[in-house]
Order: C-alpha cells, then sequence, then structure tokens
C-alpha cells in the first residue's frame, strides 16, 4: 500500500489514485493526517467521489476503499 506524502502529489496523482479505488487496481489508500486536507479536496470534486469511502484510524491516517455498495 503506498502512502501520500508531502505537497509534491497534484491534484491530478490524487485523482490518479481515486480511478485506481474505483477501477479495483487498488484495494485501499492510507492517506496520513498531514495530507488528509489536500486529499480531501481531491475527493470532493472527484466526479464518482460517492463510490469511496474514507475511515479514520488510530493515529489519524485515513483509508481509502471502494463503498461496499460498489462491489
Amino acid at each position: 500500500m503506498r502512502k501520500l506524502q508531502g505537497d509534491k502529489y497534484k491534484k491530478w496523482i490524487i485523482k490518479e489514485i481515486l480511478d485506481k479505488i474505483i477501477s479495483g487496481e487498488l484495494k485501499e489508500y492510507r492517506v496520513s493526517p498531514k495530507d488528509a486536507f489536500q486529499f480531501q479536496l481531491a475527493l470532493r470534486s472527484y466526479g464518482k467521489r460517492q463510490s469511496i469511502t474514507g475511515i479514520a484510524q488510530r493515529g489519524g491516517d485515513i483509508i481509502y476503499t471502494l463503498s461496499d455498495n460498489e462491489n
């Protein structure tokens, strides 16, 4: 599982990650607390955002997966 680090990732990289979650190529993607806001901004503008669920973990990481109703 890859992890988003710093501001070097642009919105289009996040969109690629979201596309891979939707396609099933990525089962899940973990985002650290320091990158959560940037990721959330990209997710909000993503056309299929309702198909992706984020679950907060102890320590502040968020794991994004395809929603159960999409499987």
